[in-house]
């Protein structure tokens, strides 16, 4: 998101996002393989943004199934190895809220931490869920995290049937570092197909796993069950890249280190 204030995503930016997502002119198909497709964006001259943009054909996962599986933040630490911690710190309105996320990074990187403003909206058979990151005083950057930015990214969820669907996965983040070559190449070809797949089976195991724990507590779809304190706008702000630590990385080899199996 651009612009010097925190804002909410009104609807234009859903539809933005939305045909970001189907857009496929200007990105680079880099992987397509067992209902899995990936592209990215060449790193343009002088700027740090990432960008590469997954979707997945998930025959046997309904769309509101895909959409609660990416929602449900206690069902998140549960299926997603990349995960070190994840929490809400605030509502905003009843389809936004503030939240930190921190992931491992393939070593010998330093992980990566982002506070996002996330916000989300269906529209007819489909869901989108989009975030962009923003700063708030008591969650400063951490000394042994490097805090990424999040220029926009985001799921967005369309119903291919009663039991079938189509997840299209948009990351457009600046890791604030120089990253090795290996990284990048590997992030199209070997970490974001994997992530897909890690989805995919988390959402066939959710029901199951739902029945057992809080079944009717799903906030965001009944926004009076949310026990998250409201924030005001004023408490947030913009987070610039340039304000932030930028290290570079770009000379680290990969470590060998065994794969967590699919």
């Amino acid at each position: 998101m651009s612009g010097h204030s925190v804002t909410i995503p009104d609807d234009r930016a859903f539809a933005s996002f939305k045909a970001e997502c189907l857009c496929e002119e200007g990105w680079n198909l880099s992987f397509n393989k067992a209902g899995i497709t990936v592209w990215t964006q060449a790193l343009e001259e002088g700027n740090s943004v990432h960008k590469i943009k997954c979707r997945m054909v998930c025959k046997d996962v309904s769309a509101e199934t895909m959409y609660d599986v990416l929602h449900d933040i206690e069902y998140r630490r549960k299926w997603d190895t990349y995960v070190i911690e994840t929490f809400d710190i605030g509502k905003l309105t009843v389809n936004a809220d503030v939240g930190y996320y921190s992931w491992k990074c393939p070593k010998p990187l330093r992980n990566r931490d982002v506070i996002t403003l996330r916000s989300w909206l269906p529209m007819g058979k489909d869901y989108i869920i989009m975030n962009y990151s923003v700063k708030h005083v008591k969650y400063p950057p951490k000394k042994d995290m490097v805090r990424a930015v999040s220029i926009q990214t985001g799921y967005m969820v369309q119903s291919q049937g009663p039991n079938s669907c189509t997840l299209t996965y948009l990351v457009q983040v600046d890791p604030r570092g120089s990253l090795p070559k290996w990284v990048v190449n590997k992030s199209s070809q070997f970490f974001a197909p994997k992530a897909m797949k890690k989805i995919n089976k988390a959402c066939i195991k959710y029901l199951e796993w739902k029945q057992r724990h809080n079944p009717g507590f799903k906030p965001w779809l009944n926004p009076g069950q949310t026990t998250l304190p409201s924030i005001p706008l004023s408490e947030l702000s913009i987070q610039r890249a340039e304000s932030l630590e930028n290290i570079d990385e770009s000379s680290l080899a990969e470590a060998q280190e065994r794969e967590d199996s699919d």
